[in-house]
């Protein structure tokens, strides 16, 4: 059956299994609305994902299920496929195995349930598993929903006054609905979860919910950008001077070598501040020198039992920030810790063992370290701290790392992902670029005919592609490398992150902007080319361009930096900014 036709047979499942009761169709269709411009917002981006991430741990190895139980594996596919990040089939076990699992449930009948159950409780069932298998339609589950419906169908009279979830609509009022979710997540356990899988999976379908209605749209989020100032290339004695300066400030607001909240030191912050500060030539001033000592020791004694150093968020950024830092310290009591620490982000890459073969378009990736599907972003830390530690560039992680690092560039020789979106194929572009992910892009994505559409690539993320293909031993003589390097040099900037021309939020190409110009130093340092010509011919000694657009923007009066245009992923912090910029900084004075 083609794509179109499926897409046609799940709408028409959707008009049978999502027929609203007489309470539902009288709540408003958009209750945000209604709500005054004040109301307030709540993103549960974080919370869905870490419900998500204690329910894949939760799974049955043995059936696929949740639970497991019909429904409660029902409800948590839900909640994979309508949360933030709308998971399915094809990112890995975790769902396509629990699609499986309700599949393996029908009986002759057509029936969806658990063995046993009166006829009420199999219609209930099997109403809410079609609804599941319609959320997840594609060829294996065709011939599955079908019987359902067929089944389904003998009672479609009284079956149709009924909501499939059995849920009440969510309350009219953002501000009720906002009190309801905060009541639930004070409710959490400390683990992630509502004590057991079925409490959880409803608190997942409830978040999800929710979340579109409390988070803030576009429109409100949008605002105008301020261009950053012009700058002049600058040397290496101004490239020092600055980092002396932000390396203060940083050192400044310290305690005992620790950065976060009053009380409450985190582990990334921490991670990155040390590695900026050990970015700064010695000899250092003292305060420095005792900060790097006393946050050195402090990151060690969080090192857990299988070797991750991490506070039990963003695992892989943290446990790989901590690495580099221990490398760039380079003192023998260290090397055990960064090198368990090592052994586990290797242990982390998606491979076999996890059940990705080496055609599954995340095959080779590394995602946060908990759950969530594989991205670029983190591979390229996993990566530069594997490089780090020491670790042989003919080691197994660098060579699966390929499959995965071909599948982000948009280049169709070797990019072979073909992702379901909606009614529409993501296939591979052919600029050279690269995106977030395989088939994912935060830049947006270029639509084809024949309901065909490419993922925008844009610069961070095509830096970290290049340094990532340099970590892995590929040289500049590799068509990979070549049109890398091609797309990075005809998009030369260092006022934006290109490749965000398309959107209409103009703060969009300055959200991770720091993050852009770290990545950037690094992958032109490792790259080894002191000169990049742009797409107008204009030659640029880059360590010196980019020191000087660092320097112009670092605030004179604290030597601190701070992206002013978007706080996204946390670059309103000046710590993690000061730390991106001294990082950069750190790549630039490194061949001068």
């Amino acid at each position: 059956m083609s794509l179109h036709k499926l897409t046609v047979l799940a709408a028409a499942t959707a008009a049978l299994l999502f027929t609203p009761t007489a309470a539902a169709q009288a709540a408003p269709a958009a209750p945000q609305a209604q709500a005054p411009a004040s109301a307030p917002v709540l993103d549960l981006s974080p919370d869905i994902d870490r419900a998500l991430r204690w329910l894949r741990y939760a799974q049955d190895r043995e059936t696929g299920g949740y639970g497991p139980d019909v429904v409660t594996t029902a409800l948590t596919l839900r909640a994979m496929r309508e949360s933030p990040r709308k998971y399915q089939t094809i990112d890995g076990p975790f769902v396509a195995r629990a699609v499986a699992y309700l599949v393996a449930k029908q009986d002759a009948s057509g029936a969806i349930a658990d063995a046993g159950v009166d006829e009420p409780a199999r219609k209930r069932q099997t109403r809410v598993a079609a609804a599941a298998l319609t959320l997840h339609a594609d060829e294996t589950t065709k011939a599955a929903l079908g019987a359902a419906l067929k089944y389904l169908s003998a009672d479609t009279a009284a079956e149709a006054a009924l909501n499939p979830w059995n849920e009440a609509p969510l309350p009219a009022s953002k501000d009720e609905l906002r009190k309801l979710v905060t009541d639930l997540l004070a409710k959490r356990k400390s683990d992630g979860s509502w004590g057991d899988v079925r409490t959880t999976a409803d608190a997942a379908v409830m978040l999800v919910r929710a979340a579109p209605v409390l988070k803030p749209t576009a429109a409100s989020a949008a605002r105008d950008a301020k261009p950053l100032p012009k700058f002049e290339p600058a040397d290496k004695a101004a490239a020092l001077a600055s980092m002396q300066q932000g390396a203060r400030f940083l050192v400044s607001i310290a305690h005992n070598g620790t950065w976060g909240e009053p009380g409450k030191p985190d582990a990334g912050i921490t991670a990155m501040a040390l590695g900026a500060l050990l970015a700064t030539p010695a000899p250092r001033e003292a305060v420095v020198q005792q900060a790097i000592d006393s946050g050195l020791a402090w990151l060690a004694t969080l090192q857990q039992a299988d070797g991750s150093i991490h506070q039990g968020k963003v695992a892989n950024y943290v446990t790989s920030a901590a690495v580099m830092a221990f490398a760039a310290d380079a003192r023998e009591q260290y090397k055990p810790v960064m090198l368990r620490a090592r052994e586990w982000i290797v242990a982390l890459q998606v491979g076999p063992e996890d059940n990705y073969a080496e055609d599954h378009p995340y095959y080779g990736g590394i995602g946060y370290g908990s759950s969530e599907r594989p991205d670029l972003s983190n591979l390229q830390m996993a990566l530069e701290a594997l490089t780090a530690s020491g670790l042989d560039q003919n080691h197994e992680a660098f060579q699966r790392s390929l499959r995965f690092l071909e599948r982000c560039q948009n280049r169709s020789e070797k990019n072979d992902v073909q992702i379901p979106d909606g009614g529409k194929v993501v296939v591979s572009g052919d600029d050279g670029g690269s995106a977030y992910a395989p088939g994912q892009s935060m830049a947006g994505y270029i639509e084809l005919e024949g309901g065909k559409k490419v993922p925008r690539s844009y610069g961070s993320m095509t830096y970290a592609l290049l340094k990532s293909y340099a970590f892995a031993g590929i040289p500049k003589s590799d068509p990979r490398m070549k049109a890398a390097w091609e797309w990075l040099r005809r998009n030369y900037t260092l006022d934006v992150n290109p490749g965000f021309e398309a959107g209409t939020d103009p703060t969009a190409a300055y959200q991770g902007l720091y993050y852009y110009f770290a990545v950037m130093a690094k992958a032109l340092d490792v790259y080894g080319e002191e000169t990049i010509v742009d797409a107008q011919g204009g030659a640029h000694s880059w360590r010196k361009d980019l020191a000087g657009r660092i320097v112009a923007i670092q605030k004179k009066a604290d030597g601190s930096w701070l992206n002013e245009n978007s706080p996204r992923w946390y670059e309103g912090n000046p710590i993690l900014a000061t730390s991106y910029a001294l990082l950069t900084l750190g790549s630039c004075v490194r061949g001068q």
